[in-house]
């Protein structure tokens, strides 16, 4: 029974990382569209436009983080694998134990720091020192999702690797991970 539960927590985590992985992606094609039209706009019609900068760093940013944990659920993170390849199964899962927990410690400070930034950019009304100005409190929001996300995906592996190293047995197949 517990184990059904795991499994289910686990495969909700996926979907949940999975859809957020590939709305963020979304993002790419308006980034594109939007540094196509400041071109554009420069170099064609003489006239700049006073947003786009600011949107197109607004959304490379969200791509960047709402696309961690999807990452991570794809293991597309660059790992350095001199040691990591040469010892157990078991010995490898305690290494990711270390790695997840280090990586859970350090984005609940990015939480904590997020959520003290987004409380000052409402407080004061932070805005970006540009011409068009645009309030900076979504990106705090955002960041705090995307903490979120890869808070839940890495605690879904982190129980996946104790699943492994209590039992010798696999909770989730990893092939089974990627939608295939």
């Amino acid at each position: 029974m517990f184990e059904i539960i795991l499994i289910k927590l686990c495969s909700f985590i996926d979907v949940i990382v999975m859809i957020a992985g590939r709305l963020a992606s979304l993002l790419m094609p308006l980034l594109a569209f939007v540094v196509a039209y400041e071109v554009f706009s420069r170099y064609a019609l003489g006239s700049p436009t006073v947003w786009a900068f600011d949107l197109s760093l607004f959304m490379f940013g969200y791509m960047a983080a709402l696309g961690g944990a999807y990452a991570q659920q794809k293991r597309a993170h660059i790992n350095v694998d001199i040691l990591y390849l040469k010892v157990s199964q078991k010995t490898r899962s305690v290494f990711n134990l270390i790695s997840f927990s280090l990586g859970i410690f350090f984005l609940v400070i990015i939480i904590m720091v997020s959520v003290g930034k987004y409380e000052e950019a409402i407080e004061f009304d932070y805005r970006r020192q540009t011409e068009w100005a645009p309030p900076m409190f979504h990106f705090w929001v955002m960041m705090i999702i995307a903490a979120g996300l890869f808070i839940a995906q890495l605690s879904r592996d982190l129980l996946n690797e104790l699943f492994y190293i209590v039992t010798s047995r696999v909770l989730i197949e990893e092939e089974n991970r990627d939608g295939n």
